[in-house]
């Protein structure tokens, strides 16, 4: 045991005596982090919807202000005309706190955006239903209390807009598989992928390295026994890989604040098993090839597919059937939806086990054939 501990902690510090390193373990992982939850944030929270909506307000009396903060306090996020991302249009007439003041009929107008998704759409239809109902009802307590409306002022609105309710309903997303978005999306996501590649590309190029050199044949004139040599260099890729998982993980709580704490325990062992399987396939690609450029063109290019096609790249909900049973076919698909359970889905801890009996298996095979092919 000793052996292999000791082969495991050379390694990792020979890892960061490279410069190189610190580029593709830390920096590199945190810019795509940043940048791939910015451009794939949601409206609000994937749980809570807010979609996004077109208001053209032609009111600028007190009324129309009114009805706006209802639609903003029952979730929906105000765009400009020129967004194509809007699931609706609303008008509101120039003459409508007039109107309602007069006790008149008066309308709003609702108009269905070019494109729109059918469920964002739906939200809207209903959050605008409700928005008018607490409008209505606030209208209807100040006739109650005052007789009359043509006298309402907006400090009267505003005073019983404010007076807390006797009654409050709680309402949320009542699906367990809202699509992730944001940083929830992109930092589960960029950890498989840059978890994976580094560890493949470095424990690879570093046994190949070590073949080119001579120092793997000399490890072999040591006491230290073929198998103990390929589990030394498995420990010490999977000790790089919990390098770079404290990192993404203490990075994601304070930085990016994604929610990791309630479900932590399940979160590790998914990425220490995947590291532990992608130490076994490091040590077999740089068995089977010897020349480290080579490594780490076919170690990048194989990676990089495994996380496109495992949903790194993208979210796997919104991918066809076929492509979502493939990447059940990879360490990467199973290592993210197994992320995505305990992270953006709110699952327990069960959600883990599956995930880990798959890398598993994976990490089995990849350690096996790294001892079956392990060259000098």
């Amino acid at each position: 045991m000793k052996r292999i501990l000791d082969i495991g902690h050379n390694d990792l510090r020979l890892f960061f005596k490279s410069k190189t390193a610190y580029i593709f373990l830390f920096l590199m992982p945190t810019v795509f982090i940043y940048f791939l939850g910015f451009a794939a944030r949601g409206p609000g929270d994937p749980g809570n919807r807010r979609p996004p909506v077109v208001i053209d307000n032609r009111d600028t009396n007190f009324l129309s202000g009114a009805f706006l903060s209802e639609l903003t306090a029952e979730g929906m996020t105000v765009v400009d005309a020129t967004n194509t991302g809007a699931a609706r249009a609303l008008r509101i007439p120039s003459d409508f706190t007039e109107r309602v003041l007069r006790g008149e009929k008066t309308r709003v107008e609702l108009e269905k955006k070019q494109g729109a998704g059918e469920a964002d759409g739906a939200l809207v239809d209903l959050r605008m239903v409700r928005a008018l109902v607490a409008v209505n009802s606030h209208l209807l307590e100040a006739a109650t209390k005052n007789g009359r409306l043509d006298k309402l002022s907006e400090a009267q609105l505003r005073a019983i807009r404010e007076a807390p309710n006797p009654v409050k309903l709680k309402a949320h997303f009542a699906g367990r598989k809202p699509v992730p978005s944001g940083f929830n999306f992109s930092l589960p996501g960029n950890l498989v992928t840059y978890l994976m590649m580094n560890v493949v590309v470095f424990g690879g190029a570093a046994m190949a390295a070590g073949r080119r050199s001579g120092t793997i044949k000399r490890l072999c004139l040591s006491p230290a026994t073929r198998l103990e040599i390929v589990i030394g260099k498995v420990y010490g890729n999977t000790l790089l890989g919990t390098v770079q998982i404290v990192y993404f993980l203490l990075l994601g709580k304070f930085v990016f604040h994604v929610n990791l704490g309630a479900n932590l325990p399940g979160v590790l062992l998914i990425l220490l098993t995947l590291a532990w399987a992608a130490g076994g396939l490091a040590v077999l690609v740089g068995s089977i090839t010897s020349a480290e450029d080579r490594v780490i063109a076919i170690c990048v290019l194989a990676t990089l597919l495994m996380g496109a096609l495992g949903g790194c790249w993208w979210p796997l909900e919104i991918a066809p059937p076929f492509f979502q049973r493939l990447a059940l076919c990879l360490p990467t698909g199973w290592a993210l939806a197994g992320l995505n359970q305990l992270i953006s889905f709110g699952s327990g801890f069960e959600a883990a086990l599956a995930p880990v009996a798959a890398l598993l298996a994976f990490g089995i095979v990849t350690n096996i054939l790294a001892i079956r092919f392990f060259r000098a």
